[in-house]
């Protein structure tokens, strides 16, 4: 008899594509602040500008066992689920920003990529992780 793979070594891997939305409002909302205020409008723009290039060259894929994060082409990264305590997609209503906490160290991506399929091969890859932390939090 032959034994059953598991879910995880089961799972393909995934790319996640980009999402520019994030940059371009940035660009954009510099605009109307550059009336107001135009050194703050050049801050705005110029972070804008920064995430637009982000988007450009980073790639996030998920692998059966790992998040490996890629700049050009190249393996620059690599996340195993298994070091992994917690993540969490910040802002509901329009996610902006993406945590996830490792063993020894935490780590805060600004949601430059399709947030459905992120949230989606997190939930397959590393629901329980969420899961246990929410169950040893109180409850208030």
């Amino acid at each position: 008899m032959t034994p059953t793979p598991s879910t995880t070594s089961s799972l393909e891997t995934v790319e996640l594509a980009p999402s520019y939305a994030i940059p371009v409002v940035l660009v954009l909302a510099a605009i109307p602040v550059l009336f107001l205020q135009s050194g703050l409008a050049l801050v705005i723009a110029l972070f804008g500008v920064f995430l637009l290039f982000q988007t450009l060259t980073i790639r996030l894929q998920f692998t059966p066992t790992d998040l490996d994060v890629y700049r050009s082409g190249k393996l620059i990264r690599r996340f195993p689920y298994q070091d992994w305590l917690n993540w969490e997609i910040f802002w509901s209503p329009i996610p902006i920003l993406f945590y996830f906490r490792e063993v020894k160290s935490i780590h805060f991506l600004p949601i430059i990529f399709d947030v459905n399929t992120l949230r989606n091969c997190l939930e397959k890859r590393c629901n329980a992780v969420k899961n246990d932390q929410n169950k040893s939090q109180p409850q208030g």
